[in-house]
Formats: structure tokens, sequence, C-alpha cells
């Protein structure tokens, strides 16, 4: 791999991640008059008809089997990630839950080894896991003296961790089908929207177009939709296709780093001494992590 593709892998990741880590800021102004489960299939079918309408090609497949790997990877990314997470949220704490989905690059990085057979890891490696999963504890759990479990609620949340990491792997299995990052990200959205219809009854979807219309709304949902899903899955899964599902997923560490910031600077809030150690750690194994991967290729060549 060129020096110039793994930047731009890296970039790319970093700018996804800056925009994921925000998100959390727009979905707590539409729940105060949404439901999740509205939130949620409005904003990918935003994110679908946008890249319809950027790229109105219509995605050939060179084999139909290719076709289950789109469908799970909708069914895994876009439904079961996200109403996992949501409902997570009704029966435990949000800081539970954010440390939690936190080790989903933890489960990418194992199925990666056993199902890719291309990605190694080293002893490195799980070092910097437990040095940022040691900082995104600390960021999530700061303020908080007792740690508060309900066993539904984080099992849930571990599920969606794991959900996330089998959507990782199979957009890197995609990304080796050599189609149009636009055009498989719209499919993947196709398939979540699908898989999504049933809990459209089983969560009240009956969203109010005159609540959606009211600007700080519409602002919130199209950032969701276009941001945050439109451009950001293409983006994630650009990155996912040049750098390798275990080196893209380490940056979710990132994720309760930029919410602090983004919390600082929007709703005012202070950090706090533990805060601050939290993400310093969580930047530290962050580097540890992403230095000290290798991967091989077919050929036993390291492509570092």
């Amino acid at each position: 791999m060129s020096e110039k593709k793994e930047t731009t892998g890296h970039l790319l990741t970093v700018m996804t991640i800056i925009v994921w880590g925000t998100t959390f800021i727009s979905t707590k102004v539409l729940l105060q008059s949404m439901t999740p489960v509205e939130i949620l299939f409005i904003r990918f079918a935003i994110g679908w008809i946008a890249l319809s309408l950027v790229y109105p090609h219509r995605l050939r497949f060179k084999e139909r089997k290719q076709e289950m790997y789109f469908a799970a990877a909708g069914l895994c990314g876009i439904t079961l990630y996200y109403l996992l997470e949501n409902i997570a949220l009704m029966y435990t704490f949000a800081s539970n839950v954010g440390v939690i989905i936190s080790i989903a690059p933890f489960f990418t990085a194992v199925f990666a080894h056993v199902f890719l057979k291309e990605e190694r890891l080293t002893f490195q490696f799980f070092v910097g896991f437990l040095i940022a999963f040691t900082g995104v504890f600390l960021i999530s759990f700061n303020g908080f003296s007792v740690l508060k479990l309900n066993p539904r609620g984080d099992i849930l949340a571990v599920l969606a961790a794991v959900v996330w990491s089998v959507y990782s792997i199979l957009t890197k299995k995609i990304g080796e089908f050599q189609y149009n990052t636009i055009q498989t990200t719209r499919r993947i959205f196709f398939y979540g929207l699908v898989f999504m219809l049933p809990s459209l009854k089983i969560f009240q979807f009956n969203p109010s177009v005159v609540v959606l219309i009211q600007p700080t709304n519409l602002f919130n949902i199209l950032f969701l939709g276009l941001g945050a899903s439109a451009l950001c899955f293409v983006t994630w899964n650009a990155a996912v296709r040049i750098l390798g599902a275990v080196k893209t997923s380490v940056y979710i560490y990132l994720v309760p780093v930029i919410t602090i910031a983004t919390s600082i600077i929007v709703l005012k809030e202070r950090i706090t001494g533990m805060a601050m150690l939290g993400v310093i750690l969580t930047l530290t194994g962050l580097f540890i992590s992403e230095n000290r991967i290798t991967f091989k290729t077919k050929e036993g060549l390291n492509n570092e």
C-alpha cells in the first residue's frame, strides 16, 4: 500500500469519527420530540435518498451470492446496531453503553483474525486496547462514584458492539468486490431500512410533520441523515477498504474524546481532571494499537 493511499484512509477515518462523535447532541435534541425509531428510520431514509441522487447508477452484481453480504451488512450495521444501542439506553445509563460500545474494536480484531486470515495482531495491540479502554472508562464514568449495572441494558450494549464488529468485517469483504463505495453504501442502507420495517410498528413509528419541520429539528435530522449517515458511512466504508477492518475500528476509541470536546464547546460542560486523564489514555492507547498492528497478506508480506 502506498503511503499516500494509507494517509487518505486515516484522514477519512478521522473525519468520520469527528462527525460521529458529535451526533449525540443532535440525537439528544431530537429525542425531546421524536422517538428513537423515528429518528433512526428518517435519518437513514434521508441518507439513502441523498446517495441515490448523488450517484443514480444501479449496482449490478458480478455474482448474485454477493447480495447476501450486503443484506447482512444492512441488518448488522444499520438495523440491529442502532436498535440495540437505542433499546439499551432505555434500560441502563448512557455512560454504561458508551463504555461497552467502545470495546467494538476488540471484537473486530478477533473476528478479523479468525475469519479474514489476512490480519494478525500483536501483543502491543492488546496493550493499546487496555490503555484506551481504561481512558474511555474514566471519560464515561466521570462523576460517578458507583458503577450501576443493569444486566438487560448492558447485555444489549455488548451485543451492539459485537454486531458493529461483524459489520466492519462484512464491509471489508464487500470492499474486495471492487464496487463503487457510494453504490455499496446505498445498498447497505436499503437493506437496513427493509429490515427496520417490522420494528416501526413495535416501537410506535408515528412522526409528526409539524414537529419535523421545526427549524431545530429539521437541521439536526438533516445533519444526521446527510452528514452522519450518507457522507460518513461512505467515508467509513472507503477507509475500511483502504486500511482494513482492524486499523479503522481502533479509531472508535476517539468517539468519547470528541464527545467531551463537543460538550465543552456546545453544551458548556466542564472537563475534570479524571476526564482529561481519560482523554490522554485514550489517545495513547489509540497510538499504540494503530502503530503496532501488522497486516499479513496472502503472499506473507507485511503491508504496514
